[in-house]
């Protein structure tokens, strides 16, 4: 991300110095989110952008669900799968690239041929909500939302889901971090100004979230994305909980996500 140097006059009298200069970068960032606003207020490109891995029980109802809104294009990113993912992906007229597998690095090769000046991540088991394309304009058009999310549900029976639904969409609320099963999105001119998508091989969105809140809010759409209960069903929905926190905890502490990623794989086979 580039550092913009600004020539700041001094600050009034009788003002804390510190004060001030927190209160200029806020008006600073403040600012340049209503401008990417008033920018994008015509008409507006949407970038789909799918990282698979031998998911052709799935991206079929992916791809469905995206004939309810308007997508200037949809780009499937494939890991190198051996089943009939990118076979399936073509059939329903998705532009279908290879990548090395790691979403974090698919996401970034799909990034590099969107044409949109909108971006949205979408994982291959989750469905996005009839007129998803206005959902997204509509946020990001907030003068203060530089990027943005959809809420959550799980299509799976019982109370733990129900559950964490609850936590899930309470957190993207409050503490403006959703996570890439809410399909994030966000405009291109931004997420180039935050230097481009994290290539990592695990906590890409974490991260990508993380460094977006540093230029603005993160909005949350009023409308849900639905996605897949399997990796809760197969793990168990605590362990896949507990599972995600502590990444989440050692990442924060400074742990490499490449370490992580191998210390993950060795706990869910």
């Amino acid at each position: 991300m580039n550092t913009e140097t600004q020539l700041l006059t001094p600050p009034p009298a009788q003002t804390d110095v510190g004060t001030w200069e927190v209160r200029t970068n806020f008006q600073n960032e403040k600012t340049r989110c209503q401008n990417g606003a008033k920018r994008f207020s015509g008409r507006q490109r949407l970038s789909v952008i799918i990282p698979t891995f031998n998911e052709e029980g799935a991206i079929g109802k992916t791809l469905d669900c995206l004939r309810d809104g308007n997508a200037w294009e949809v780009i499937v990113v494939d890991g190198r799968s051996t089943d009939r993912t990118c076979e399936i992906a073509r059939a329903h007229g998705a532009t279908v690239v290879a990548s090395p597998p790691g979403r974090g690095q698919q996401l970034a090769t799909g990034v590099s041929i969107a044409t949109g000046d909108t971006l949205l991540f979408l994982h291959a088991d989750t469905s996005l909500p009839a007129g998803y394309d206005d959902h997204v304009f509509r946020t990001l058009n907030y003068p203060d939302v530089c990027a943005g999310a959809f809420r959550l549900l799980i299509d799976g029976e019982g109370r733990a889901f129900r559950l964490i639904e609850t936590m899930v969409n309470l957190r993207s609320h409050v503490r403006q971090m959703p996570y890439g099963d809410q399909a994030i999105f966000v405009r291109a001119g931004v997420l180039d100004e935050i230097g481009g998508f994290p290539d990592l091989p695990i906590m890409e969105d974490y991260a990508l979230i993380r460094r977006l809140r540093r230029l603005g809010r993160i909005g949350i759409a009023p409308a849900t994305v639905v996605t897949s209960a399997r990796r809760w069903i197969k793990r168990g929905v605590w362990r896949t909980a507990l599972l995600n926190q502590t990444c989440i905890a050692v990442y924060r502490l400074g742990v490499p996500a490449a370490r992580i990623a191998r210390w993950r794989e060795r706990r869910t086979r």
